[in-house]
């Protein structure tokens, strides 16, 4: 089988949370140890995610299982995404956890997918990338959705990057000049992005050598016209306009055509669950 991102402590902490005293059903029709086999496959087109996953549940009930198609993989309705065979009561096991974990991710896949050909399709392939506004205690799964879909993640978390929100600059009385000349002495291999929600803003903290200007819910027109004013700007370093708030599928391609550098979106963290049909059979 291929590779998974979820180890194996999360995927039986999974399995516990669905099935913590076994399956009584199976048990008292006494179909625990009946040979039987399972066929997941697409019922829609759809972009995988999670196959890997889904077969290792399998197998960590018991029964084998093959991998046919890798998440990534973009696919027709009825193409068969796994199969697996052993005891009923494993196969019972693991059905319904293996089953919904590739729908949900598979879902947030195929969203991410739509918004990055969108956006390829104004002339200019940028960057999509996801906020950690996921469902917490879904980021593992959700993370390796969205580079399924062929998009990257914004953050991971607080821990790790340097966003700087209005609600920081609340509590700063320091100019914006010496506050970017501090950050860059403290943290020297992060970049700084700041989140601004005017031209005006973005001038202030452009001219004073930020690395990533978030614009905070501009319109497409605005995007081009602050990446106009910005041209005519003296510039300490070279700097990337990111597009957040209200970024979708429907607006991707306009927004890459405005010149944003990349898109910054939490819309595929909605995206319906894709549809994958299981099938039973006894041997």
């Amino acid at each position: 089988m291929g590779s998974y991102d979820l180890g194996d402590a999360r995927l039986r902490a999974l399995l516990e949370d669905d099935v913590p005293c076994g399956d009584l059903t199976s048990a008292v029709m006494g179909v625990d140890f009946q040979f039987g086999r399972v066929e997941f496959r697409a019922r829609q087109d759809m972009v995988v995610c999670a196959s890997e996953e889904a077969v290792r549940l399998f197998e960590l009930v018991g029964a084998e299982a093959q991998l046919h198609w890798a998440s990534g993989s973009q696919v027709e309705a009825g193409e068969l995404l796994l199969e697996a065979q052993g005891p009923a009561g494993a196969l019972h096991k693991a059905w319904k956890t293996a089953q919904v974990l590739m729908e949900w991710a598979s879902g947030i896949a195929g969203a991410v997918a739509a918004i990055v050909d969108q956006a390829a399709s104004s002339g200019r392939r940028i960057p999509v990338m996801c906020t950690r506004k996921n469902l917490p205690g879904t980021k593992d799964w959700v993370v390796k959705a969205v580079r399924a879909g062929g998009g990257g993640m914004h953050r991971l978390g607080l821990s790790e990057s340097l966003l700087l929100f209005p609600e920081h600059r609340l509590y700063l009385d320091e100019s914006p000049a010496d506050l970017v000349a501090r950050v860059q002495r403290q943290e020297p291999e992060k970049k700084l992005v700041v989140e601004v929600a005017s031209i005006q803003e973005a001038c202030t903290w452009a001219k004073v050598g930020v690395d990533v200007l978030q614009l905070e819910k501009f319109s497409p027109a605005q995007v081009l016209e602050c990446r106009k004013t910005l041209a005519q700007t003296r510039l300490i370093r070279p700097l990337l306009l990111a597009v957040a708030g209200g970024v979708n599928v429907g607006n991707a391609a306009a927004y890459a055509q405005s010149g944003a550098d990349l898109l910054v979106t939490s819309a595929p963290y909605a995206a319906p669950a894709a549809d994958v049909a299981v099938s039973f059979k006894a041997d």
